[in-house]
């Protein structure tokens, strides 16, 4: 799989902009804050609709518009493929497949595959349960693109059941049990169900990809880190209680029934954890409190691991989910948030290694340098200016090649090379 062409408009630092890519290494060069990393995070929208960086989509459009495209053609086993997503400030988000409006812009999901690694991926071992959840639900959506649509349908029943239970607990500090809080307890039952049908196949899917996910990080950090304790992945539900014993084994195999045993157990811990969820007004179980527990050894790698073994996991995590997806059949883009300046020479290696195996490759950095000499590769310069209309970015010429020249619409392309 490979980007052919990719387009923006109006997205953060870009107000124009179209490229022609090829299979293989392709290096943004330019410093910090110049809009580089604006490339990267474009074609990861693409891929998951969502961004790496923030957590909604008002930050993406550029500071004046109302609105942002962004645009690709993808390869994959020789079909090509053009998807676009526009994103709207104030009104629903808009996808289109080969130029036809979809539904939802979720349609677009599997159709681009992409596995980045940025600075920020630190958090998944250092920072909050949401960001390691947000990796497992991103990779789900990848490969089983109606995983998102689940979420999604999870989220929604979860906001409606956690309004009820705030309803809930207001009448019961009142000393009330009539008007609006007699009816969200009446119906509270009603909501058990959905948050524990959408919630069990969320959680079924999780487990079943971390069995498959396991092994491939395990052995991605061991080949980073040969020398450090093996790396260990385990999965840690509220609904886990109520699961028979035999799930919190990490090695154990999926099986068909796995939804309908993890909906019975839900079940019983809402049941368990109804006076506890009236009384604070939030819901306590399900997977949006899950953990996944990454481990070192016998040891939590959170609040553990040194500062490189942080680094390898985080690396770990990625090129393990670079391998599954692969393992699937089809190579996804590799994109490379100018990581190779924060690597030692170790990890350096072995992430340029894997890089030089992906059909297609997309690496930032600040410098030449940055880059390891092995991934020879089409290079573009960017660069940013303060003008009248904001902080804008532009492709530049780089070591005597010539410019790229802007088409007639602000447009751009070709590569330098």
């Amino acid at each position: 799989m490979y980007v052919r062409t990719f387009s923006l408009r109006d997205f953060r630092s870009w107000e124009a902009v179209s490229l022609n890519l090829a299979p293989g290494p392709t290096v943004f060069l330019g410093r910090n804050g110049h809009g580089k990393t604006n490339l990267l995070e474009a074609l990861g929208y693409l891929s998951t609709l969502t961004s790496h960086r923030v957590s909604g989509d008002a930050p993406l459009l550029r500071t004046g518009t109302s609105r942002a495209l962004v645009g690709a053609v993808v390869v994959n086993g020789g079909r090509e493929l053009g998807i676009d997503v526009e994103i709207n400030e104030g009104r629903p988000n808009r996808g289109r497949i080969n130029q036809s409006p979809t539904r939802r812009p979720r349609e677009i999901l599997g159709i681009l595959r992409t596995v980045l690694f940025a600075p920020e991926d630190l958090s998944l071992v250092r920072g909050d349960p949401g960001d390691r959840r947000r990796f497992l639900d991103e990779l789900l959506a990848t490969r089983i693109p109606r995983m998102s649509g689940v979420r999604a349908d999870y989220d929604k029943v979860l906001r409606q059941r956690s309004a009820l239970l705030k309803t809930a607990g207001g009448a019961l500090r009142r000393g009330s049990r009539s008007g609006d809080g007699a009816n969200a307890l009446a119906t509270l039952d009603v909501w058990d169900g959905h948050l524990a049908a959408h919630g069990s196949e969320l959680l079924a899917a999780r487990v079943a990809l971390l069995h498959e996910l396991a092994p491939h990080v395990a052995e991605a950090y061991r080949s980073i880190a040969p020398e450090s304790r093996p790396a260990l992945l385990r999965y840690r539900s509220t609904v886990g209680e109520a699961l028979p014993p035999e799930f919190a084994d990490p090695d154990r195999a999926p099986l068909s029934d796995d939804r309908e045993v993890i909906e019975a157990a839900f079940l019983t811990r809402l049941a368990q954890a109804r006076t506890k969820e009236i009384e604070r007004g939030v819901c306590l179980v399900g997977p949006h409190r899950d953990e996944l527990d990454l481990i070192l050894g016998d040891q939590p790698a959170k609040g553990f691991a040194s500062h490189g073994e942080s680094w390898s996991f985080a690396l770990a995590l990625r090129l393990g989910a670079f391998s599954l997806l692969r393992a699937d059949g089809t190579d996804p883009v590799l994109m490379l948030d100018d990581v190779f300046a924060e690597l030692d020479r170790r990890r350096r290696t072995a992430l340029a290694a894997v890089a030089a195996s992906a059909e297609q490759v997309l690496i930032t950095a600040a410098v030449p340098e940055d880059v390891p000499a092995e991934l020879a590769a089409v290079r573009f310069g960017v660069r940013a200016e303060d003008t009248d209309r904001g902080r804008l970015s532009a492709l530049t010429a780089l070591d005597g090649d010539d410019p790229a020249q802007p088409d007639l619409d602000g447009t751009v392309d070709g590569a330098l090379r």
